[in-house]
């Protein structure tokens, strides 16, 4: 049995996730004491206490569903999958990006959707449709939940009613085309489990976002997701061969054939979309034999340039490992500021005398067969030598590989601290990526010391591309008591002003949903923008499908929307 399989078989038994914030609250360890003395150093003490509420305390808006409405979905999936029960409306008042969990934590669920209905497979979402077209109800996709960006936001547009289409019935494996690498699910189905059943028969989807354990296939294709084994595996972009789609005014398959010719490639239409145009019903992608070996190394650079540059020449040259990630000089501190140990006196005194005084630690993984492993591991190591890159050992390595999607237990921690902790990502060209890693730094430390909470900006790179390379940001301050969501909104517009007005693209991987749709015009232009909306228009009508997201209205283009508990005070 492989590493992999063991690894999945821990993910698949994990419990729902809890309503106020990340996955299984068993995993939360706490901060460890160096974390928090570091923490408190630049950002303040962390001496506030600020569990969220009970359940019991969370207020949700009655139900708009008519008598008839809510017979008609019955009819449409049977009674029993129905549910408007209160842990139920809370659950799917939202994913869980920052704005998201404190709204929740809060107390305030008042956006809840009227009844969260759940779908076995294509046909009764069809007829789900057909019931929300008659009778003008709005409808919100939720695969995991896991978004970050106001993608599952149950925003109502001009509808009074409103439901959560729950995916976790349609979590089957439908066919395993061994021959051709090819495996067919429903949208519903969870990475983990998906993996554990690629296993079974030798083979892997090797996608792997943070948000992995509870995240689902139909999401990974919805928001055009990229994995942190991207570099090696390509994004889920790359590996989407069919979709079938149930759109309001019909059903869509594209995907014929091992290439097509035949116009534009409709299937990147779909991916991406964000169920804004049509319900994912079942996703063909491919997939790759289970790998025989995972290995995994830790590195540390001089610098942040010179880890990019040197990533950059590993790419270029055909050679990039299948896993990269390099930290900048804060987010190296924080990691080691974790650690403790007369190894750690040694690293530092080493980096020391070789005058690093901004060292950047650099995480490399290889997937594949022993042999392959060892032969690619080998091109690349002997490159870094020559770079002055300082290698740690497997250990590290490790270490990361073991907690690389437990950050958002820490987030949680922290904010029942009174802390904020938010991400954001992007992406550029080579040519431009430290002028743009600079001006989002800038942008969110001036925005955040100016309202009195200087925070901590981490950032790593993440995904390589021949042209250029990903930058993932993670902040960290004070929270403003009563304001946290001004504060956040603040924060959140400037970096998004930094990263449009240098040409880069507004998100790299977590989505447009509704915290991004304001420049959307600037990522497509204007013409592009009319394309989307004709789109939607086309298959969607009467607009029922996930309103408010991806496409902008004409007084939000060239900002960001603000948020909707902003609005009501």
């Amino acid at each position: 049995m492989s590493r992999r399989r063991r690894s999945t078989e821990l993910l698949v038994t994990r419990t729902p996730m809890i309503w106020h914030g990340w996955g299984d609250p068993t995993q939360r360890h706490g901060l460890a004491d160096g974390a928090e003395d570091f923490l408190s150093a630049i950002i303040g003490p962390l001496d506030r206490r600020t569990p969220p509420v009970s359940l019991a305390q969370v207020q949700v808006g009655p139900s708009t569903l008519t008598g008839i409405q809510r017979a008609a979905l019955e009819m449409a999936v049977g009674p029993e999958h129905v549910r408007d029960d209160h842990l139920t409306r809370v659950e799917h008042a939202g994913g869980k990006s920052y704005p998201d969990l404190v709204r929740r934590r809060a107390g305030d669920a008042m956006g809840a959707p009227d009844a969260v209905v759940y779908p076995r497979d294509h046909e009764e979402v069809t007829r789900l449709l057909d019931v929300a077209v008659e009778h003008r109800i709005a409808v919100v996709p939720f695969g995991g939940g896991t978004s970050v960006v106001g993608g599952v936001e149950p925003v109502r547009g001009p509808f009074t009613a409103l439901v959560a289409l729950d995916l976790a019935r349609m979590d089957q494996l439908l066919d395993l085309d061994e021959v051709s690498g090819i495996a067919a699910f429903q949208p519903g189905l969870r990475g983990p489990h998906a993996e554990a059943l690629l296993a079974e028969r030798g083979f892997t989807l090797g996608h792997f976002p943070q948000s992995y354990e509870y995240a689902t296939l139909g999401g990974y294709v919805a928001t055009r997701s990229a994995g942190q084994s991207s570099t090696g595996y390509g994004r889920i972009d790359d590996l989407v061969v069919g979709i079938r789609c149930a759109a309001p005014v019909g059903e869509i398959r594209v995907g014929h054939g091992a290439g097509s010719a035949a116009g534009p490639d409709l299937r990147a239409l779909l991916t991406g979309s964000e169920g804004t145009l049509g319900i994912l019903t079942e996703v063909s992608l491919r997939v790759q034999p289970a790998p025989e070996v995972e290995l995994h190394e830790a590195f540390v650079a001089p610098s942040f340039a010179s880890g990019a540059a040197t990533l950059r020449a590993l790419v270029r040259a055909g050679i990039a490992p299948d896993i990269v990630r390099l930290s900048d000089a804060d987010e190296t501190r924080t990691a080691l500021a974790q650690q403790h140990g007369w190894k750690m006196e040694v690293l530092q005194r080493l980096l020391a005398l070789r005058g690093y005084d901004s060292p950047c630690l650099m995480i490399l993984g290889w997937e594949g067969t022993r042999a392959s492993v060892t032969r690619r591991r080998g091109s690349v190591t002997g490159r870094l030598a020559s770079r002055r890159i300082v290698r740690l050992g497997r250990s590290a390595g490790t270490s990361w590989a073991r907690g690389r999607f437990h950050g958002p237990y820490l987030r949680d921690e922290l904010m029942d601290r009174g802390v904020m902790v938010e991400t954001l990502e992007t992406a550029a060209s080579w040519s431009h990526l430290g002028e743009l890693y600079l001006a989002v730094r800038e942008a969110l430390t001036e925005s955040l010391a100016g309202r009195g909470t200087p925070p901590l900006v981490l950032c790593h790179i993440s995904h390589l591309y021949d042209t250029g390379a990903s930058l993932y940001f993670t902040w960290v301050a004070q929270q403003e008591p009563g304001a946290e969501l001004e504060q956040w909104h603040a924060a959140k517009l400037a970096a998004s002003e930094a990263i449009v007005n240098l040409g880069a693209t507004i998100t790299h991987h977590h989505a447009v949903g509704t915290d991004h749709r304001g420049f959307m015009e600037a990522e497509v232009g204007p013409l592009g923008l009319a394309a989307l909306r004709a789109v939607k228009a086309e298959l969607d009508p009467t607009g029922i499908l996930n309103p408010g997201k991806l496409v902008p209205t004409d007084d939000e283009v060239g900002r960001l929307p603000r948020h909707p508990r902003i609005q009501r005070r």
